[in-house]
């Protein structure tokens, strides 16, 4: 073999471990390529949600902003409503009630345009969700039979349960008894 028949064997075979050393550099670097993409995507998706989370929360904080203020005027809505309940009929044509029911009117329209709703209690079912029991009385077993104190909701959120009287079973028997009597 000459000389240039060997350089030139030499070259081939540099050549192919070259071009295998090129095709495994390829191979690892479209690997870091797709790791990279992946990671990319899943960051995009994360930022996403996040952007998402962000932007419920915010509408979250928007909706019971003024929650503490509802909250503070509850009272002052039950005081109105002790008021009016507690007039004599006698009084009912005089200016200055009608005066009264429109104030309590208005500020109970200004509190719902906030999202306050009222929590409707007697005749339902006890639910402790939306009711604080405080007492037993005759009436249908599970069933609210007295209201004390009204429930409110903010939205769908509850920011004071009714405050109720549920019935223990008891006037149930009795009519059930007195028809069996009969």
């Amino acid at each position: 073999m000459t000389m240039e028949a060997q350089q030139e064997k030499t070259g081939e075979r540099l050549e192919k471990g070259s071009t295998e050393f090129l095709k495994s550099a390829l191979e690892e670097e479209e690997a870091k390529a797709k790791k990279y993409l992946s990671n990319w995507q899943r960051a995009e998706a994360d930022f996403d949600n996040y952007k998402k989370r962000v932007e419920q929360e915010r509408s979250e904080n928007a909706k019971f902003a003024n929650m503490t203020l509802v909250i503070s005027l509850l009272p002052v809505l039950d005081d109105f409503e002790r008021a009016l309940r507690s007039l004599s009929p006698k009084l009912a044509g005089l200016s200055w009630v009608d005066g009264l029911r429109l104030i309590y009117r208005k500020l109970q329209a200004t509190l719902e345009t906030q999202g306050l709703t009222e929590i409707k209690s007697v005749g339902e079912t006890f639910d402790p969700a939306v009711h604080e029991a405080v007492a037993q009385a005759e009436g249908d077993e599970g069933k609210v039979v007295e209201e004390l104190q009204k429930g409110y909701r903010l939205h769908d959120r509850v920011i004071r349960p009714a405050l109720v009287v549920v019935g223990n079973g008891s006037g149930r028997r009795e009519e059930e008894s007195g028809e069996a009597e009969d």
